[in-house]
């Protein structure tokens, strides 16, 4: 129940929520022609999610570890840049715990 209670705590925030709900199809979400890496395999460039977010580059990565931290997304790093990609099988496993509260 305790890694329920954190991972909420993080999807808590809406701006890490919006992020998790961009990386479910990062195709459609971000400009994929101006990444070095295929976004199916590794995700996408934090450049490219903070671009997107409006937000400070440190500000992001600190969303960005609090997902991580949670296991939400996973990272890669390619060059000087990470890449993040959701972990769906940890999401599912939210979601599964959170449905047997209600």
């Amino acid at each position: 129940m305790n890694g329920l209670v954190d991972a909420l705590k993080v999807l808590a925030h809406p701006v890490r929520l919006q992020i998790l709900q961009w990386l479910r199809n990062p195709r459609a979400e971000f400009p994929i022609e101006q990444g070095i890496a295929d976004p199916d395999e590794y995700g996408v460039c934090i450049k490219q999610i903070t671009d997107k977010v409006g937000l400070a580059q440190s500000t992001v990565s600190a969303f960005m570890h609090a997902l991580e931290r949670e296991e939400l997304v996973t990272s890669t790093r390619i060059g000087k840049w990470t890449h993040y990609k959701r972990n769906e099988r940890r999401i599912a496993d939210v979601r599964a715990q959170f449905s047997e509260l209600t």
